[in-house]
């Protein structure tokens, strides 16, 4: 509460400072000064009472209790609208139940003795609890063909979706039944007309840069955002999604976990729905938006404010979200089966055997584990495996259900082939999936025993198996090619595991720690000479391929491109004059899109970033003003044109530059381009950069060469010759005006 009203008063004091340093000229006297003082004394005296009542009102406020429908949050804990309490008949029947949504219902403090013959909980819409109902069953996921009686509980709380599409508008009451005895052991009312809380849909993500858009955006709970038809290059290099307070998303924010659960630099994607939850205690109702932010560069790629009149479900766990709901588990099983790239942990939950596998895998790789078609040896026929991977088509991580009957591609019948092309039943279950560092983790479930005879083998917990891994490609129908026969690629020895032992922890580190000597191969660094006219627009780094591995240095997901060419070594002669046309944006208000073009000593660039000191350190030998005050003003900005990409960054999987810009679509925003002409000084050094003014890291090299000297010049022989004559005449000229001079 008083971190909320003190930040009132910190705005009211910036806002208030800003208009004095607007509005007060300086001091022309004594007498001016003294009267100034008293009157800033007095607005001081002014500000004061102002600040104390705003924090009196903002107190006030915070302390409203009805004060949810004007954008504050509900008073905690918050368990959706009150419904009533239970009023208990038989077997000790107590709880408050909620409203969370329109068909969830939340009991807080679940009481139940558990004897009942046939009991459930049970709703319908006739006055009174009667047969004329239906269950609800608990817990939700059951095995079986009919729901579990319910069984004792002491102080439970329990969530409750109401089944087979029916909402709390469609009930009259909830009670605990006993079907078999027609006994209503307890009940509660629904009020008619209940406002319960719903999802809130909010505009789509504002457009600034790298290709970010979506859909609307939906606040499905007190913590959970949809994002719907997300649309991000991935190009960004220390992107996350980033929510915080104030008028404009800043540096003051808060990392949100992906929809994989992961804070790791966001990816592309490419029209995805997904979900993502904010962490720790933070709700819906402690923000003002939600943005794409690049934390190292401090720039906002898109964004999204959050309503203040919110009245949303709480966050207790009922929405669906299949990364993030279920604390990731931490495991006491781990063995490595192939050195350095794939690990196996597991852990048993009932019926169901939980694995997670780690790989050091590439996107059209896969990676396979089961149980070995010949106990004490890996023998691939006849083995029951589960196939990992990530779709790139689809966008998500899979684990399918291998049998092998022989060594051969699938035919339909025979072969390496999923369950289900055999006309049997995937019988895994992909919990979680992410890819890291180089490294693809796959978690997933199937039961220890399945109903398959035929082609699924039942997984022992009493005894040690054989197990087999491998390491492949994947073809084009993403099914499980043959892999190499190496032992990187496959287990050569007999590996055993009892799947029931605790505590079989035979990893010694993490495969993140293994460094990956087989990263994508460098772009060479392109080149221009003997040309005196360039445009110089914006587009993507090129990934690992691109500006860090030619320069050496970071990047912030865009680069200058010259000529359609991704940061070239441009090549230009003391004395010749050179023209550029700069299309890097001519608009401060969106500083992701203003890159004025400048050309410097630094290798960094970014003076409008630099003060005092530091921006004495560099020199601007183009495209830079300066006015009265020694301030840097650059002069080198036009409309803002850009190489898009037309889907992802695909530089990880392109060899050459040249087919990377197939997979660009260059687009220019309306307006004139800007223009740089530019004399090479005959004292300039032999190294300069073409830079942005107002970021780091966005240009590279220009070689500055003698005239004559730059391979391909456009100066031949008779250029030199018209060179030569000129220089004659000059000479001659300059000596008789001298001359004349001196007799004068």
């Amino acid at each position: 509460m008083w971190r909320k009203a003190s930040r009132l008063v910190r705005e009211t004091r910036a806002r208030e400072t800003r208009r004095q340093g607007q509005t007060e000229a300086p001091a022309a006297s004594t007498t001016t000064t003294a009267i100034k003082g008293r009157t800033q004394t007095a607005k001081g005296l002014l500000l004061t009472w102002m600040q104390l009542a705003v924090l009196v009102a903002a107190t006030v406020l915070l302390n409203c209790t009805g004060c949810q429908a004007a954008g504050r949050a509900p008073p905690e804990p918050y368990y959706g609208r009150y419904i009533g309490n239970f009023t208990n008949f038989a077997h000790g029947i107590k709880g408050k139940i909620y409203a969370v949504d329109e068909s969830t219902l939340f009991v807080k403090s679940f009481a139940y003795d558990g004897t009942g013959p046939d009991a459930f909980f049970w709703v319908g819409k006739t006055p009174r609890p009667s047969p004329e109902g239906y269950i609800i069953p608990y817990p939700e996921e059951y095995s079986g063909i009919d729901p579990p009686i319910l069984q004792a509980h002491n102080r439970t709380d329990i969530i409750l979706r109401l089944p087979m599409g029916k909402r709390i508008k469609d009930i009259r009451w909830l009670s605990v039944w006993c079907r078999r005895f027609t006994v209503d052991f307890g009940e509660v009312f629904i009020p008619p007309n209940l406002d319960v809380p719903k999802p809130r849909v909010l505009p789509e993500f504002k457009r600034l840069a790298h290709g970010l858009r979506s859909s609307n955006i939906s606040v499905l709970d007190a913590k959970t955002f949809y994002i719907p038809n997300l649309h991000y290059d991935g190009a960004g290099p220390d992107a996350y999604f980033w929510v915080g307070n104030g008028s404009e998303p800043n540096i003051m924010g808060v990392k949100v976990p992906n929809e994989m659960g992961s804070l790791e630099p966001l990816r592309g994607y490419q029209g995805e729905d997904i979900e993502i939850q904010l962490p720790g205690g933070l709700t819906v109702y402690d923000i003002d938006w939600l943005a794409v932010w690049c934390v190292e560069y401090r720039h906002n790629f898109g964004h999204v404010y959050i309503p203040r009149d919110l009245d949303v479900p709480p966050a207790l766990g009922q929405t669906k979200i299949t990364t993030t709901t279920t604390p990731r588990p931490v495991y006491s099983n781990c063995r490595e089966i192939l050195p350095n790239r794939l690990q196996v942990k597991w852990e048993l939950q009932g019926e169901y055997i939980q694995i997670e596998l780690f790989g050091q895998i590439t996107e059209d790789q896969y990676m396979a584990f089961g149980l070995s078609g010949a106990n004490g040896r890996p023998q691939m026929a006849q083995s029951d495996v589960v196939v990992a991977f990530y779709d790139t088509n689809a966008r998500v991580f899979r684990a399918e259900d291998y049998f092998i009957s022989d060594l051969s591609q699938c035919d339909g019948q025979r072969g390496a082939c999923p369950d289900e092309r055999l006309g049997a039943r995937n019988d895994v279950v992909v919990v979680s999936g992410d890819r890291k560092n180089g490294v693809t983790t796959i978690r997933y479930k199937r039961l220890l025993q399945t109903n398959e005879a035929l082609y699924d083998t039942a997984i022992p917990i009493d005894r040690e198996v054989s197990v087999i891994a491998a390491i492949g490609p994947l073809n084009a129908r993403k099914e499980a090619n043959a892999h190499s026969h190496t032992a990187s690629d496959h287990n050569q020895d007999d590996i055993r595991i009892n799947f029931g032992a605790r505590n079989d922890h035979a990893c010694k580190s993490s495969l993140y720690d293994v460094k990956d000597e087989s990263g994508p191969r460098p772009w060479p660094t392109r080149k221009i000479e003997g040309v005196r006219k360039f445009r110089a627009s914006i587009g993507p780094t090129g990934g690992k391929r691109g500006y860090t591995a030619i320069t050496g240095g970071p990047s912030w997901g865009i680069a200058w491109y010259v000529n359609d060419l991704l940061i070239p070594e441009i090549t230009v002669e003391r004395g010749l004059s050179y023209e550029f046309i700069v299309e890097g944006g001519n608009d401060p208000s969106q500083p992701a899109r203003y890159h004025p073009f400048y050309i410097t000593d630094s290798p960094e660039g970014g003076l409008g970033q630099k003060m005092g000191l530091e921006a004495r350190k560099q020199k601007a030998y183009a495209g830079v003003e300066y006015d009265e005050d020694g301030d840097a003003i650059p002069t080198a900005a036009g409309r803002y044109c850009e190489w898009e990409h037309q889907t992802i960054d695909r530089s990880a999987e392109i060899e050459t530059f040249e087919e990377y810009v197939k997979t660009l679509v260059y687009r220019c925003a309306e307006g004139e381009p800007g223009y740089l002409n530019w004399t090479v000084p005959m004292n300039a050094p032999d190294e300069l950069y073409y830079q942005c003014f107002t970021h780091n890291n966005l240009g590279w090299k220009i070689k500055v060469v003698n005239m004559g000297a730059s391979r391909g010049a456009h100066i031949g022989s008779s250029h030199l010759s018209l060179y030569g004559i000129m220089t004659v005449i000059s000479l001659v000229a300059t000596r008789l005006l001298f001359r004349g001079s001196v007799l004068a």
